[in-house]
């Protein structure tokens, strides 16, 4: 074993250079270093001649963490190191020889240190099993002659180095199991009447929910007016929320709806319906305004619920159908999507509404139908514009006063040229 001496320290170490404190510290790490060595191959022979028998232990790492005041734990990461790097014997007497004796040679002198004798060890159990010995004897060779002046990433490097060369076609490739997906949602009702919305979505689910946010979250073109869509881009993508909701209610496989936008629970009288004033309930959660609840009854099934003064329900009126299959795919033909002038909007992101309103006992037919993208309906329910049917039996637009003072009809050219 080489005998390696601290230097003599200077009585005040403040008045010591910056070459004379480098070299003091790289031999202070050294002295440790090669005292690690010793006191590993003092531990390797307790291991070999059996703690038990010595001292009375059940393995040297108990015995070893008593002597050093160590954790058992501490004292484990220690003795096993020590066994690795020296020979020890088997049971029947015959000497098993060390993991990586290039490595406890290397040790030996102080050029190593354990974290990049952990390393070593590490790599060394990566190696494939069916590594011949001779092999893993020079994997760890150079692995040993790399590391006194070597980082880390350098010996990540020679590790992958070394699979490559003892392991040229690597492991065969395992189909990975795929991980369940997290998606979370909560909704619920505040105390204002609005809905608040909160979810968390995996890496895949909300790149899918973006993009389909973002497609129809498009401003919209500029009008033949010259207005422009003013919508701050958290209103697009709430408005965009609520047609792809639209979309996936309108389908006919959707359970519980039937292919119809909304099941609207009538909770006033036809006549207050027919007037716009009052309030309706829909599907039983929160109110709504009777304006809101016709511009709802466009497109849905109606059921009317008659109250009497009281409260109590006089009627309930049946199930209503209003615009068939067939008459929607008429109406997807003829209009070719939102029929408002200027606006392009396909057949899917449209509502069928009716001209003369149904609670005004305006018929559901072709020449009583339009279809109108969801901001164009509400404009129509709730602004100046007024639509009509053509005598050529194609919708056109009255515009308002304030617009267009003669009121000239205008239609949609942009579905069909």
């Amino acid at each position: 074993m080489s005998e390696t001496f601290l230097p003599e320290l200077p009585q005040e170490l403040w008045r010591a250079g910056k070459l004379e404190l480098a070299h003091g510290v790289l031999q202070s790490l050294r002295v440790i270093r090669v005292a690690t060595a010793g006191l590993g191959r003092f531990l390797a022979e307790v291991e070999s001649r059996g703690a038990k028998d010595l001292f009375g232990h059940g393995s040297t790492a108990s015995w070893f963490a008593e002597m050093a005041g160590l954790s058992r734990g501490e004292a484990g990461a220690v003795v096993k190191r020590a066994i690795a790097l020296n020979p020890t014997r088997n049971l029947d007497g015959t000497e098993a020889p060390a993991v990586a004796p290039e490595t406890a040679a290397v040790a030996a002198e102080g050029l190593v240190g354990d974290e990049r004798i952990d390393q070593i060890l590490e790599i060394l159990k990566r190696l494939p099993a069916d590594t011949s010995a001779e092999d893993r004897a020079v994997a760890e060779k150079i692995l040993a002659n790399l590391a006194p002046n070597a980082g880390p990433h350098q010996l990540v490097d020679a590790e992958a180095k070394l699979l490559g060369w003892l392991d040229p076609d690597g492991k065969e490739p395992k189909e990975p199991e795929p991980k369940e997906p997290r998606r979370e949602i909560t909704l619920e009702r505040r105390r204002d009447g609005f809905w608040k919305l909160t979810g968390l979505l995996d890496d895949e689910t909300g790149a899918r929910t973006a993009a389909a946010l973002e497609a129809y979250a498009q401003p919209r073109p500029v009008d033949e007016f010259g207005q422009a869509d003013l919508r701050m881009k958290c209103e697009r993508l709430g408005d965009a929320w609520a047609e792809l909701l639209d979309l996936a209610i309108a389908c006919p496989d959707q359970p519980g709806t039937s292919g119809y936008r909304t099941l609207v629970h009538v909770t006033i009288g036809l006549d207050e319906l027919k007037s716009g004033l009052g309030t309706a309930c829909l599907d039983f959660v929160g109110t709504m305004t009777a304006r809101e609840a016709r511009l709802a009854a466009c497109d849905c099934l109606m059921l009317p619920v008659v109250m009497s003064a009281a409260g109590e329900p006089l009627d309930v009126g049946r199930l209503r159908r209003f615009v068939t299959p067939g008459q929607r795919r008429a109406l997807n033909i003829r209009d070719g999507g939102c029929a408002f002038p200027g606006c392009h909007r396909k057949p899917k992101n449209c509502h069928a509404h009716h001209i003369e309103h149904w609670a005004d006992g305006g018929p559901t037919d072709l020449r009583n139908l339009v279809l109108l993208c969801g901001f164009h309906h509400r404009l129509i329910h709730h602004g100046d514009w007024e639509v009509r049917m053509a005598a050529d039996g194609l919708p056109e637009f009255i515009p308002p006063q304030y617009r267009d003072p003669l009121r000239q009809p205008r239609r949609n050219t942009l579905h069909h040229r």
